[in-house]
């Protein structure tokens, strides 16, 4: 048997609802496919295309001569005729508004700022350039600029609308990246307050724009220009476009900029947070233009590092208690360069370590690595170049250093090593805070708009080096930057005694820590080391002196006389040659301050007590004779709170005794000098 049918009724309420929520969705879908048919059958009338094409124009930039050379021709018949027949590069769109009257957006405009491509033109469908003349408008927040040109074409200025309605057709025209102007339909879908302060709202569209589209037009149905076509949605298939009413309603002759930017400083996390605010009368010449607001942003990146700096004072190395860990721990004696930086702890540790290593002909090498988008080099001399020759030679330095394949160009699918720069561009100096003196190198890139800058430090073995790759638009925000990153910069200083004959006569290039310090050796007799801190010397008696032996500076930061920190020698290590287990050294020891942990506590302890491996006792490791002692003070006693250790190293087995013997020979020349 069947069972009976049972239906169950909803309440009258709830029915109603549920029929309301039925008509809803059939409206709703009847408006969606009467609007998807709409969108789909808009085509814009064929009689307004010649007039839109004809005021609308591409922004080009003409191609710079090429300086670099290469490590084969380059492969040009990979791009598309086009790209590889084009004397420009297609950066953008403009269009016309009135007589002599352009607009584009503000950040294609500024390609042309401090660039390598000269100024922004204007190219029109049949490939004529026009130069821009001046400069009438200008909103770095709002994105556009309105400019004349100085020799403007016939055209008929496209119409406007500033107050569009909501969902309608819309259409796209701009540069498709070089392959002209071309147009595409969406919708005007809705507008969104811009994110700084809600100051005004963007038109968000849904019609297709690449990035040729940035400063063209976005048109209704009869051809009007509703907005400036800005930049793309990062989460969705949308675009934004700068209302027209915003352009006209601008001051005229002024050109504003208001902007929150933050600004960082590679050493540590924090950020600061400011808004580049201010404006200047207009018309200008683009160049007059560039000037100008070159003389507005340059010192408002200066405020901003130095804000930064200023706000992390207390805490910023040297200062601050997460500066002691680095400032009582032996020295790196490592000759690859370190960039001191904040971890997460807050504390400051030295940061890098090579990551390649390229062998250069004549015992030369050149490593690299990479500290928070810093590149750090050691190259070492080979020993076939002149060293005189070598410590002024950029050209000579960055060919070597592009052997590690750092700048490749990118044809189609290949990738070309640069092998040359050429002569650097621009060349200069700088001493940072520690009194080391940099060479400082920029040399144009120019295929890429950009610059390689280089800070490289004489070194005995070569150069240890800081460098950058940057767009040619931030060289005054990058050179402010690696000024600062050079007190952040920690190295020894390493080389046979041979290189170190070189290195001492180049007086102008040694830091300033040299004044202090005197080194002296006859090869075969005798070396001897001094300076305000530290007097020892030796003979072959306890070592060879060989050009070959290897003399190591530690350099470290540590705190001077009244607590001040310093830049300077903590440990002197002199090796019979290269990888040689025969080798004495010195290293300096201060008593720690209390919140540092146990392990520093306890190794001064160890140091003051005299316990192994400070007893004079001699041990064998990795078969190796060791012997250490602590340098008497010049005040005798325990209570120096800077101690010296000294350190004799013998390969092979020794006997107790003949150990002993060169300790002794080491301690009797050696007088510690700091109280």
């Amino acid at each position: 048997m069947t069972p009976p049918t049972v239906c169950v009724r909803p309440p009258d309420g709830r029915l109603r609802r549920i029929r309301a929520v039925l008509a809803w969705l059939l409206c709703a879908c009847l408006t969606f496919l009467s609007v998807s048919a709409a969108h789909a059958d808009a085509v814009l009338d064929p009689a307004l295309l010649p007039a839109i094409q004809s005021a609308t124009f591409e922004v080009v930039a003409a191609k710079p001569k090429d300086t670099l050379s290469y490590e084969k021709p380059l492969p040009m018949d990979l791009l598309p005729y086009q790209e590889r027949t084009d004397k420009f590069y297609s950066v953008g769109t403009a269009f016309a508004i009135g007589p002599n009257r352009f607009v584009t957006a503000a950040h294609v405009l500024m390609i042309g700022y401090q660039s390598l491509w000269g100024p922004p033109e204007l190219r029109d469908a049949s490939g004529k350039v026009y130069a821009i003349g001046k400069i009438e408008k200008f909103a770095l927040r709002r994105d556009f600029v309105v400019f004349s040109l100085a020799d403007p074409p016939q055209v008929t200025p496209l119409a406007v609308d500033t107050k569009p309605a909501l969902n309608q057709v819309v259409y796209s025209v701009g540069n498709a990246l070089g392959t002209g102007v071309v147009i595409r339909n969406g919708l005007y879908t809705s507008d969104t307050p811009e994110n700084q302060d809600g100051e005004w709202k963007w038109i968000r569209f849904s019609a297709a724009a690449s990035p040729g589209n940035s400063g063209g037009p976005l048109l209704d149905q009869a051809g009007k220009v509703i907005g400036v076509v800005l930049m793309k949605s990062p989460n969705e298939n949308l675009n934004y476009a700068l209302p027209m009413s915003q352009v006209l309603e601008a001051p005229q002759d002024l050109a504003r900029y208001d902007k929150r930017m933050s600004y960082q400083f590679d050493v540590f996390d924090s950020t600061l947070t400011g808004t580049f605010k201010g404006e200047f009368k207009l018309p200008l010449p683009a160049a007059d233009f560039f000037a100008a607001y070159a003389n507005a942003f340059d010192p408002w990146l200066d405020s901003q590092l130095k804000a930064l700096l200023d706000q992390q004072s207390a805490n910023l190395f040297p200062s601050g208690d997460g500066s002691h860990q680095l400032l009582y721990s032996s020295p790196s004696m490592g000759d690859f360069p370190q960039i001191v930086v904040r971890n997460s702890d807050g504390e400051w540790v030295n940061s890098g370590r090579p990551a390649t290593r390229i062998t250069l002909p004549a015992n030369g090498y050149v490593e690299g690595g990479v500290v928070k988008g810093d590149i750090l080099f050691h190259l070492r001399k080979p020993d076939n170049v002149a060293a005189a020759a070598f410590h002024r030679d950029p050209k000579g330095a960055m060919d070597l250093l592009l052997k590690t394949g750092f700048l490749k160009r990118a044809i189609g699918p290949e990738k070309i090593l640069v092998t040359s720069l050429g002569e650097p561009g621009k060349t200069g100096g700088w001493t940072d805070r520690w009194g080391r003196h940099w060479q400082v190198w920029h040399w144009p890139v120019p295929y890429a708009n950009g610059r390689i800058s280089l800070f490289a430090l004489l070194t005995p073995d070569g150069y240890a080096i800081l460098m950058r790759i940057e767009p040619a638009a931030s060289r005054h925000d990058s050179a402010i930057n690696m000024r600062a990153l050079t007190n952040f910069v920690s190295l020894s200083y390493d080389g046979t005694l041979a290189q170190w004959k070189d290195y001492l006569a180049d007086t102008a290039l040694l830091p300033d820590a040299f004044k202090d310090i005197r080194i002296g050796f006859d090869y075969d007799k005798d070396f001897h080391y001094a300076s305000g801190r530290l007097d020892f010397s030796l003979t072959p008696k306890l070592q060879e002196i060989k050009p070959a032996s290897m003399l190591t500076l530690g350099f470290s930061f540590f705190p001077g006389r009244g607590g001040k920190v310093v830049w300077d020698v903590a440990q002197v290590w002199l090796a019979q040659s290269d990888n040689d287990q025969h080798w004495v050294s010195l290293l300096r020891h201060e008593a720690p301050p209390p919140d540092l942990d146990d392990s520093y506590q306890g190794y001064w302890k160890k140091v003051v007590a005299r316990r192994h491996p400070y007893d004079r006792q001699a041990y064998s490791s990795n078969d190796v004779t060791k012997i250490n002692a602590v340098v008497p003070p010049p005040l005798g006693g325990d209570k120096a709170s800077v101690l010296y250790t000294a350190y004799v190293d013998q390969p092979g087995t020794h006997p107790q005794a003949e150990i002993h013997h060169k300790l002794d020979l080491l301690l009797k020349n050696v007088k510690v000098k700091e109280r």
